[in-house]
């Protein structure tokens, strides 16, 4: 049978709310009567229904989180960040991959908020009507993790993604390199793909480069992709004497096809990327990389979540963390 509340109290010769101060770290119990209730917690194996004390506090102290794709190195890197902090401050974590599809990212997110967790955490591409109406019915704070919001409605944690591929594409120019083609992510994320994207742009305008639509082609963010843009480019009559790709995955697809091809990196073509994933420092030549802090990001994201959730006052809802170039062997300088 279930052990209850009930038993311990009966078993340690206490009272059921003495029992209860003590499963919830109440410190106005006596280290005498707390070890006697552990020892009879222990003795009759009593675990806390979380079901029912949520129920009773109107508190779960279980917070849902949102990621796109688990199996990518950057997303895992983000959830550690959250789960640190979320030990920390004594929340649970309920983690669901949601495969970079709108439809499932809205399933989750309702069946997040249907399990009554304390906060929503969502890490995901473009935010879209349909995202904004899924999370205007919750009660509960929101905080957009890794991605924000068009009209920035909703608090959020990230880096200035236009800011940072800006600094890719200049480090090229700084290099001698002109013909610079980009492995961009799809335009509709607003992040990884759009911004990205406006960041190159911009840095070729500001370089007195002119604009070519032949040198960009849109990837999935996965190596294949990368392999598949570095082909078209190589093929090209005049091919990229640089490469920058939006992502560290397509940037070492990109690497890998330029040298089976029998060219050299960066001899015959440089690569750079943004992320500085782990990746970036195992491929050889070492990937050159705009490193986003993906650890600090999940990290903040949690503690602004934590504030919101206490209703402690938040003084920027709105937080860009920086980033940096990390210079490694994958990129060279043009000779004149």
């Amino acid at each position: 049978m279930t052990v209850t509340i009930y038993d311990v109290a009966r078993e340690a010769g206490v009272s059921m709310a003495t029992v209860s101060r003590v499963v919830n770290n109440n410190p106005n119990v006596k280290p005498a009567t707390r070890k006697k209730v552990y020892e009879a917690i222990e003795r009759l194996g009593y675990r806390p229904n979380a079901v029912a004390r949520g129920l009773a506090s109107k508190k779960t102290t279980t917070v849902g989180v949102v990621i796109p794709d688990i199996s990518n190195a950057n997303f895992a890197e983000v959830a550690r960040g959250i789960e640190d902090i979320a030990n920390m401050y004594h929340y649970n974590i309920i983690l669901c991959n949601a495969d970079k599809k709108k439809d499932k990212e809205i399933r989750v997110i309702n069946t997040l908020l249907e399990k009554q967790v304390d906060g929503l955490l969502f890490m995901g591409g473009a935010v879209t009507e349909e995202h904004m109406q899924a999370f205007k019915t919750a009660n509960v704070p929101i905080v957009l993790c890794a991605t924000t919001d068009e009209n920035g409605q909703i608090p959020s944690v990230d880096i200035n993604h236009e800011e940072a591929a800006y600094d890719a594409v200049r480090k090229l120019v700084q290099e001698g390199h002109r013909r610079i083609a980009m492995i961009s992510g799809t335009l509709q994320d607003p992040a990884n793909g759009y911004a990205r994207f406006q960041g190159y742009k911009r840095a070729l305008e500001d370089s007195g480069i002119p604009y070519n639509e032949t040198l960009v082609r849109t990837g999935n963010y996965r190596y294949e992709s990368g392999v598949e843009a570095m082909k078209y480019f190589i093929d090209m009559s005049e091919r990229p004497t640089a490469v920058f790709a939006a992502t560290d995955e397509m940037a070492i697809g990109a690497i890998h096809c330029i040298q089976d091809s029998g060219l050299k990196v960066p001899d015959d073509v440089s690569v750079i990327s943004v992320d500085n994933t782990r990746m970036a420092s195992m491929v050889r030549p070492q990937l050159t990389a705009v490193a986003q802090p993906m650890y600090d990001i999940g990290a903040v994201s949690m503690r602004l979540l934590t504030k919101l959730m206490k209703k402690e006052v938040v003084e920027h809802a709105k937080v860009v963390l920086p980033h940096e170039i990390v210079i490694r062997q994958s990129v060279g300088g043009l000779q004149a």
